[in-house]
């Protein structure tokens, strides 16, 4: 039978192989002792199996405090295989199998899951993404660049009336992408339903005059039934774009829109920094992205270089890479650039990763712009332009005007 492949990266105070036998044995057939049915022939078809084992190193404090041992911690690199009977093509199933009741497991004292592999099969139960990198380019027009993008600032306080002015202001300064930002769904004095009319009416009048249609994510994070009801608005008011915070609607909520298929979904990971800041505990992007791919997700936020936040370059870079790589032979994925960018990062972003494959969003770079808005879209656009000449930030800030302007205001 078809397996599924993960690799954790762990800590712990007992023998890395005892670890990794318990490991497999609590996420498939067994638990704490023997029960009465689980035979021989059961635990060959069903158990799970220690595939590779790989010891890095030992620490004399643990990672995170746990109920067992004393003196030395050992750290590795454990792949786990499951039958795919275990669970067959059921998504939040295989999440609970490789993410569940292992990070309460006593003998970890660290656990990360790193990567996973699923078997070709799965490319007959799940389409992927509805659009990705060549159907997000194609819905916005925008090739052979990044497309530059923005979020509405302020987050929430704006009413639809003064949203909307924003809007035309970026759309005519040449913006390919804008969105609600994470907070705003529909509030006192900007509900969903106006928003989305005041915003279209100035997005589909332009896209009239000009034949470029800029796109919006609508933040529609909400119930399920009211994320529906929200999808169908934006499509009948002639949108492209959905936003959902991924991690607070949850998998299978996320999944059920994905599936529709109608507008291109911007993944919002609001929430990451739990499942991912301590460097023994949760899930590394590689293994997160691959879960949202198969669900169906279309852009994908991967922080940025430099950013505000607490995410190292490296750790950015290895997320934009594997968006870049393959997955079943396809599932193309867009990865979304934020958190404090500006046009300053763009030749340090294209030199480690190669590739304009990308939404480069900056909201206070774009905004807070000396020439306003429309010099803040400018100055991104001819960012990435001398990024991809090989330029640096000080030629670059000689030849353009706006960027310059943005070094004057952002360089630190």
């Amino acid at each position: 039978m078809e397996r599924i492949y993960a690799t954790y990266y762990i800590e712990t105070p007992v023998a890395v192989e005892k670890a990794a036998a318990v490991l497999a044995g609590e996420q498939s057939s067994g638990t704490f002792v023997s029960v009465p049915g689980e035979t021989d022939e059961l635990k060959e078809r069903f158990a799970a199996k220690v595939e590779r084992i790989e010891i890095l190193d030992s620490v004399s404090e643990p990672a995170i405090p746990g109920l067992m041992g004393k003196g030395q911690y050992t750290r590795a690199n454990v792949e786990i295989s499951w039958s795919i009977e275990n669970f067959g093509y059921n998504l939040p199933a295989m999440v609970s199998t490789l993410q569940g009741n292992l990070y309460e497991i006593t003998q970890f004292t660290g656990l990360k899951l790193m990567d996973l592999e699923v078997p070709e099969s799965f490319k007959q139960h799940f389409k992927g993404p509805s659009f990705g990198v060549e159907g997000t380019r194609k819905l916005t027009g925008v090739y052979d660049r990044p497309l530059i993008g923005t979020i509405i600032k302020p987050s929430v306080g704006l009413s639809p009336e003064q949203t909307a002015s924003l809007v035309k202001t970026l759309i005519e300064a040449g913006i390919d992408f804008i969105k609600d930002d994470e907070l705003l769904v529909s509030s006192a004095n900007s509900k969903f339903e106006n928003r989305v009319d005041a915003i279209m009416d100035i997005i589909n009048r332009y896209a009239d005059k000009t034949g470029k249609k800029v796109m919006y994510a609508f933040n529609i994070s909400d119930e399920i039934d009211n994320m529906h009801r929200h999808y169908d608005k934006i499509v009948d008011s002639g949108g492209t774009a959905a936003m959902l915070s991924i991690n607070s609607v949850g998998l299978s909520a996320a999944k059920k829109i994905f599936d529709r298929g109608q507008l291109s979904i911007h993944a919002h990971r609001n929430g990451w920094g739990m499942l991912n800041r301590h460097p023994l505990l949760g899930i590394e992007f590689p293994a997160y992205q691959k879960i949202w791919r198969l669900a169906g997700a279309d852009q994908i936020h991967v922080n940025g270089i430099q950013n505000k936040f607490w995410e190292t370059d490296d750790s950015v870079v290895k997320s934009i890479k594997s968006c870049q790589k393959p997955l079943l032979g396809g599932y193309s994925i867009l990865p979304v650039l934020s958190s404090g960018q500006w046009g300053g990062q763009a030749p340090e972003t294209y030199r480690r990763t190669q590739t304009t494959d990308l939404l480069y969003m900056a909201g206070g770079g774009i905004l807070a712009h000396p020439d306003g808005p429309t010099g803040g879209v400018i100055a991104l656009q001819q960012a990435w332009e001398g990024a991809v000449k090989g330029l640096n930030i000080a030629e670059m800030a000689q030849i353009y005007p706006e960027f310059g302007k943005s070094v004057e205001k952002f360089a630190k």
